[in-house]
């Protein structure tokens, strides 16, 4: 009798073995639940392998990696999402809607924790969220605001505030006379943001007749192509009159100081952008764009990070600001932007390593 149940329990351990090594091959997560439900004690080893399992994984999808600041964003958020223990895949549409959202749909359906989202247009996008809630995976939208969606968090710079700075800077040094507004994406909410701000200030000198905003145009997908062909027409349509330009980042600025660049006057003309982009800083120190707006990307990176990886485990985040967003006030999270021009390039972007002082000057002496 001893040994028949000695001969079925060692026939039931295997047939226990044999179940546990059939579900690990139908899929990657078998392996989990098996080894939660036939272990008779929690040992170390299949608690690390059942933390291993549970990693959480966010899905980032991102409007374009053709800038620079892009790149610099995918780079250290996912050095930041890894830090803290999480896995993410990443993918760009090159601004492309319909690809974004494709895409999107790709990330809901292999299963995200959480959607990240850099949005090519503000309201298309709008679609996503609905989806990958229907899913329960939350959205967050990154730097840019997602339109008219409820959206789960927004983690970006005070775009208003920006626009504000390079009016601010533009004012100071021309108080009076014909200013140019090189505007970015109109697709792109925070274009309509940056331009509000540099009207807040603006505005004031344009009552008063000081200022007069001889030109004013969005720039199509943000491209220092359209900014070019934007400058050239507000060169054409007043003579060449123009004593003040403001574009909407680095990359438009870059348009703008090529077109002054073919009429002779390039380092005449007063440029202000924005991002801190090394080709806009290196055109600060030669004299040809006046200052931009730093955003320290390391910063959003990390506090984004952090956020998401907290929503995607079940927590919480409470925030002082919302905005809204044409349907919701949106929990937002907004981090405060640095004017730089040439005096302080160095205690600011070199010394938080955003740019070395070599890239910007060509040596490591000024």
């Amino acid at each position: 009798m001893g040994r028949f149940w000695i001969s079925c329990r060692i026939a039931l351990f295997l047939l226990m073995l044999m179940l546990g090594a059939s579900a690990c091959e139908q899929d990657g997560t078998g392996e989990r639940v098996v080894q939660q439900k036939i272990s008779p004690t929690p040992s170390t080893e299949v608690k690390k392998a059942g933390e291993a399992e549970e990693k959480i994984k966010i899905g980032f999808s991102m409007d374009t990696l053709l800038e620079e600041r892009w790149l610099k964003d995918r780079d250290l958020f996912k050095k930041e999402v890894e830090a803290l223990g999480a896995e993410i895949e990443i993918m760009a549409a090159s601004g492309d809607d319909a690809l974004q959202i494709s895409q999107a749909e790709t990330l809901i359906d292999e299963g995200v924790d959480l959607l990240v989202v850099v949005p090519h247009n503000a309201e298309a996008i709008a679609a996503i969220v609905h989806k990958a809630h229907k899913a329960g995976i939350k959205v967050i939208a990154y730097d840019r605001l997602i339109k008219n969606a409820d959206v789960d968090l927004y983690v970006s710079f005070d775009n208003e505030k920006v626009g504000e700075l390079q009016a601010k800077a533009m004012t100071r040094l021309v108080p009076e006379g014909n200013y140019v507004y090189i505007g970015g994406a109109d697709t792109d909410n925070n274009a309509h943001l940056l331009k509000k701000g540099v009207f807040n200030v603006l505005q004031p000198f344009i009552d008063s007749g000081k200022i007069t905003v001889a030109y004013d145009q969005w720039t199509k997908d943000w491209s220092p192509a359209s900014a070019e062909e934007n400058m050239m027409d507000a060169l054409e349509a007043n003579g060449g009159r123009i004593d003040a330009v403001i574009a909407a980042n680095d990359a438009t600025a870059a348009g703008v100081i090529k077109a002054l660049e073919a009429k002779g006057l390039a380092g005449e003309i007063p440029v202000a952008g924005q991002d801190a982009e090394l080709a806009g800083v290196r055109s600060i120190v030669e004299g040809t764009q006046t200052m931009t707006v730093y955003k320290p990307i390391k910063l959003l990176t990390k506090e984004s990070a952090e956020l998401v990886v907290r929503l995607a485990k079940g927590g919480s985040v409470e925030t002082e600001q919302k905005i809204n967003n044409g349907k919701v006030e949106v929990p937002a999270v907004l981090l405060p932007p640095v004017a730089v021009d040439k005096a302080n390039i160095e205690d600011t972007i070199i010394a938080d390593g955003f740019h070395s002082k070599k890239d910007v000057y060509g040596s490591e002496e000024r």
